[in-house]
């Protein structure tokens, strides 16, 4: 097990803290700021033990150039908003503006670097860069879960030139809830993938084939496999490279006794748009259709299975779920999910948004901060953020 921040001492040290304030920004006013409320327990926690402590965390995707729409001013007024004291902001990630304030940090001190993507050799796990982040650092703390399957030099670089490194509050929970859907599960166990991407999907369906008891999937992905079982499915997504890992995932569920359900009926227009005449189809769809979500009875027969759930995991929505009148299916799940009596684990940016705006998130146990970190630890791979941290 890799060590938490509060099994080590930070009094008077200068702790490094990777966060993930990848917010989302319109003309430099934050939409949202669940990302940093999510990193506020490590940071209170740092701040309350005397830590004087650096943070850095990446912002769009600048490719190494300095963008001031991608800066992380407004997050540090933000951050001093919601912890009520100065967050002081050199903005720069590395050099002589950032050497010195790092060395004029006092025990509670907050400082917190400009864009670590500002600088070409983030994305490259550049070791020149990564000794300069280290600089002056004692501890390097990593709370940044949706960074955390990506090699970065802010994220596992680092980590080689600092004696400890821990892993945040944040990380630990997003472990502990994401081990219960590949570790010794609770069962019945569902598994709920939809979204529009197979491939992004194949991995996690391989990994939770010997685990899950069924299967319910969703979304542009469906019909993927719809196809591979011989249904028309009209001008819907199709991907043509993964049609016969589709076969070959259907083949193994029927082979390991996982029950896999597909939508029995669908919701179609020739053009997706807000204002496009919808179309019902049971099993297959005409030639010029796009199915953009699930009929009434995959909702019904979709909500009988997750009646029956100790666990559900749920990763990608039921359909084009940010037009409303393509919503429902996505909408109906989120509440069934939301209402059942069972542990209920939510991953990806898309799944977040519809439990959102099906007003349920405070029903689900568990909504995960990283996307892609979240389906590559359901693949069973190993991040490399947090494979880079201490052992106990």
């Amino acid at each position: 097990m890799k060590v938490r921040v509060d099994q080590i001492d930070v009094s008077g040290k200068t702790v490094f803290l990777r966060v993930d304030f990848n917010v989302p920004l319109k003309d430099g006013v934050i939409q949202d700021n669940t990302r940093i409320v999510k990193a506020l327990d490590t940071i209170k926690y740092l701040n309350s033990m005397g830590a004087k402590l650096v943070i850095a965390s990446h912002l769009g995707r600048p490719k190494g150039e300095r963008k001031p729409e991608l800066s992380l001013k407004p997050v540090a007024e933000e951050l001093s908003r919601l912890i009520s004291r100065e967050v002081i902001f050199p903005g720069e990630v590395i050099g002589e503006k950032v050497d010195k304030a790092k060395e004029s940090l006092k025990e509670g001190d907050i400082l917190l670097l400009e864009n670590v993507r500002f600088i070409k050799g983030e994305t490259k796990n550049d070791e020149t860069f990564a000794k300069e982040l280290a600089k002056g650092i004692d501890i390097y703390v990593n709370d940044a879960f949706g960074a955390s399957h990506r090699a970065h030099s802010s994220v596992v670089g680092i980590a080689s030139y600092v004696k400890l490194s821990a892993m945040g509050f944040l990380i630990a929970k997003e472990i502990e809830y994401l081990s219960m859907a590949t570790e010794n599960p609770k069962k019945p166990y569902i598994a709920i993938l939809g979204g529009a991407k197979v491939k992004d999907k194949i991995p996690v369906i391989k990994n939770l084939l010997d685990k899950v008891d069924t299967l319910l999937i969703g979304g542009g992905m469906a019909y993927t496999f719809l196809k591979a079982k011989g249904f028309k499915i009209g001008k819907s997504l199709f991907d043509a490279e993964h049609f016969e890992d589709a076969k070959t995932l259907m083949e193994k569920a029927e082979k390991n006794g996982v029950k896999m359900l597909f939508p029995i009926d669908h919701v179609c227009v020739k053009e997706i748009k807000e204002d496009a005449d919808i179309k019902l189809f049971e099993k297959n769809i005409e030639d010029g259709y796009i199915g953009v979500d699930i009929g009434e009875k995959t909702i019904k027969s979709f909500k009988e299975e997750i009646g029956k759930a100790k666990l559900v995991v749920w990763n990608g929505p039921m359909g084009v779920f940010e037009i409303d009148k393509f919503s429902k299916g996505t909408t109906e799940i989120a509440k069934a999910v939301a209402n059942g009596d069972l542990i209920s684990i939510i991953g990806g940016g898309d799944s977040v948004s519809a439990v959102k705006k099906a007003g349920v998130s405070d029903k689900i146990t568990h909504i995960s901060t990283g996307g892609g970190a979240s389906l590559e630890f359901l693949s069973g791979k190993k991040l490399p953020g947090i494979e880079c941290l201490s052992d106990k």
